[in-house]
């Protein structure tokens, strides 16, 4: 069931593999990455994508870019390593766990700073390798957290892709559903197509078919539908950052979701890791939103769908406030009703 989504190499002078997620469903492939440009190129086209899956892929994007140091000194090897650092973060700027981990590896270098550059190198990569293996622990703690808000027989809607091809191999959202079958119980699920990109119709009926959850595909605007209908027993999302107090940002139209999902009383969960919290945006309003490619609106493949010139909004992400949100479920446990406090005695010295 689990899908190993990226994947390190070989030793220092190996390279990296992800699964090129824009050609899933119809083809399952690993891309190579040699480079820091390939790995940003990577996480800008959404080959690899998904909050924690992206924070990876920075961290083993920084020691592609760092590993042919010849710098003369230390000062000059961590000038390299900020240029790195700096390029990889300009590849998607909502994505809260790609600074996280990047900000990790740059405090390894500054701590471990008195080893000599050869050892230096091995010890970010020792490091990238603990991220990659730490998110899949995490996820299934995740899981298992989760699972205990679902019952037997529950139907969950969940919206864009939150499973093992968002993170290492688990997944945030979709972890809840599989640790919950795990488990015993009889789970199924909505799984929302994703306008427009279809990360839902793509990516998550392929990951949840493959872990034998029944899974229905509904367009983005039959979410409403299902729910008045009394066929949806909660709602689980991921989430790409968490201000201090609660308010989340996820893929475009989770915002809504969760109003339908409070206009219906059916509970409001978003999963995700300790990672994802930014503890130093107070609220929402200060989350930074991606805006993509008109296109990616405009056009369906090759065919133009749209007059031409049409003025184009075309952001990644909204932000759900804390108030819809029933509880946040992290690995270190369930936050309910979520706020600034309630944030901060969990997240503790984890933050």
């Amino acid at each position: 069931m689990a899908v190993e989504t990226i994947r390190w190499v070989g030793g220092l002078r190996g390279h990296v593999e992800l699964v090129d997620q824009t050609r899933l469903p119809r083809e399952f492939t690993y891309i190579r990455c040699h480079n820091t440009r390939q790995v940003w190129e990577a996480i800008k086209s959404l080959r690899v994508r998904g909050a924690p899956a992206i924070g990876i892929a920075g961290a083993m994007g920084l020691v592609l870019g760092v590993r042919n140091s010849v710098a003369a000194d230390l000062e000059e090897f961590l000038g390299e390593l900020r240029a790195v650092r700096d390029y990889l973060e300009s590849s998607r700027p909502t994505a809260v766990n790609l600074f996280w981990a990047l900000g990790r590896m740059a405090e390894v270098a500054q701590q471990d700073a008195g080893l000599p550059l050869p050892e230096l190198k091995e010890r970010l990569l020792q490091e990238t390798l603990a991220i990659l293996e730490e998110d899949r622990d995490v996820c299934r703690r995740i899981g298992a957290n989760g699972a205990e808000l679902l019952s037997d027989g529950d139907c969950v809607l969940t919206h864009c892709n939150a499973g093992g091809l968002a993170t290492a191999d688990y997944g945030t959202a979709l972890a809840v559903l599989f640790a919950a079958k795990e488990q015993g119980k009889r789970v199924s699920a909505y799984a929302d197509e994703t306008r427009p990109l279809l990360q839902g119709a793509r990516l998550t009926t392929w990951e949840l078919r493959r872990a034998d959850i029944p899974v229905t595909l509904i367009c983005d605007s039959t979410a409403a539908h299902v729910m008045s209908k009394g066929a949806v027993d909660a709602v689980i999302v991921g989430a790409d950052r968490i201000a201090a107090n609660g308010d989340t940002a996820n893929k475009i139209g989770t915002y809504g979701l969760s109003v339908l999902a409070r206009e219906h009383a059916v509970p409001f969960y978003v999963a995700a890791p300790a990672s994802t919290f930014d503890l130093s945006l107070a609220d929402g309003s200060r989350i930074p939103i991606e805006q993509r490619d008109p296109e990616e609106i405009t056009r369906w493949g090759n065919r133009v769908i749209a007059p031409d010139d049409i003025e184009v909004y075309n952001p990644a992400f909204d932000v759900t406030p804390a108030a819809n949100i029933t509880a946040i479920i992290t690995e270190l446990g369930v936050i309910r009703e979520p706020d600034a406090s309630k944030i901060a005695a969990l997240l503790g010295e984890e933050r």
